[in-house]
């Protein structure tokens, strides 16, 4: 089954944030760590969340604010200090009732690999590591936080005819 099959299936999105709702990089401040998120990602989680979908961020990093504004725009749960990813991947599954084929991941680093090797379909930005493009169904063309995010969602979105309908945009 190819790539946009295999998107009919999805009702569960799951995403890394660092180097994927973000570009990777952190800005330390005198008493914070900052992140910047791209506003068109942004969008596209909370039209996404309007339209039915159950969003999760499993992340290594750590950030209580910014777990906060997640929460705001829909995400379901978001996990912060994953060191063990499937673990929580696992537990979700089991917690909610998803299966592996109703899941889209995104990530892109080696501690992503675990649940890129389980979901239903596999994602990854396009300046992700070697190693996790080397197992993905779908490279974007669009680097981490630069809407990466964006086009998996509205491909799923697109394929599933549920992109640009008034119920989810006229808000």
């Amino acid at each position: 089954m190819n790539y946009k099959q295999k998107l009919t299936e999805i009702s569960t999105f799951i995403f890394d944030l660092d180097g994927v709702l973000t570009d990777g990089k952190v800005y330390f401040m005198k008493d914070e760590i900052v992140r910047a998120l791209n506003s068109k990602d942004g969008y596209a989680l909370q039209y996404a969340v309007k339209m039915g979908y159950t969003i999760f961020i499993i992340t290594g990093g750590y950030n209580e604010d910014l777990k906060r504004r997640l929460i705001e725009l829909g995400i379901k749960e978001v996990f912060l200090r994953s060191s063990d990813k499937l673990k929580i991947y696992s537990d979700l599954k089991q917690k909610y009732g998803f299966s592996d084929k109703q899941v889209l991941y995104m990530g892109d680093d080696i501690p992503d690999l675990p649940v890129i090797k389980e979901a239903g379909v596999s994602t990854c930005p396009q300046d992700a590591c070697i190693d996790v493009k080397m197992n993905v169904d779908y490279q974007s063309p669009y680097p981490g936080g630069k809407a990466c995010v964006r086009d998996v969602i509205e491909q799923t979105l697109r394929v599933q005819d549920k992109w640009l309908k008034d119920e989810a945009y006229n808000w």
